[in-house]
């Protein structure tokens, strides 16, 4: 019998940390949200929605002052100091993602935060009070099918559903699975 104690096995070494995916993905997706609202500003202004793929998407200009589906329009400063705690907060978790798959779940919510403020600081009537550029109607014209988007909006949304997804799944942002730790824990 042996008098030493027992040692545990040595972890697996952590995955490298993220933080570079998440900032790509987000200059990425926030570039192509302001070319896009770019180019439905100069492209779609005072015209009538343009149909596309028969009539599946309607491409239209429309300011929104307020959050999905257009609630929340009087509190356009509000809004705009919530994206700003987003863009914080993700920054900050930013520093201990070692999951590739929350990085880029992260980065498309950066990227639609980073989107849309945008607009809120530096479009009409003013800074905090900005209208977001939609230019995205799906199934019919006017938002009558479904609300008018744009890729901010689309980059939160698939993002959200994303970490969703992982979380679901039992994966960790920090790059390991409840399930390893539930199973660990029972040994």
């Amino acid at each position: 019998m042996s008098t030493e104690p027992e040692t545990a096995p040595p972890s697996p070494p952590l995955p490298k940390k993220r933080v570079a995916v998440v900032f790509v993905v987000a200059a990425v997706l926030w570039g192509i949200d302001l070319l896009t609202k770019q180019i439905a500003v100069s492209t779609l202004e005072g015209k009538q929605p343009v149909e596309f793929l028969g009539g599946l998407v309607y491409f239209q200009l429309v300011r929104n002052p307020g959050a999905a589906f257009s609630m929340a329009t009087g509190l356009t400063w509000v809004l705009a100091l919530v994206a700003a705690a987003v863009v914080v907060a993700i920054i900050w978790l930013s520093r201990r993602l070692r999951s590739t798959g929350w990085a880029i779940g992260l980065g498309l919510v950066l990227a639609g935060a980073l989107g849309n403020l945008t607009d809120r600081i530096f479009r009409a009537p003013g800074p905090l009070q900005g209208h977001v550029v939609d230019m995205i109607s799906a199934f019919a014209p006017n938002g009558q099918g479904w609300a008018i988007f744009n890729v901010a909006d689309s980059a939160i949304c698939v993002g959200g559903v994303l970490i969703v997804i992982l979380s679901l799944l039992g994966k960790d942002y920090d790059g390991t699975s409840t399930k390893d730790k539930k199973k660990a824990a029972t040994e």
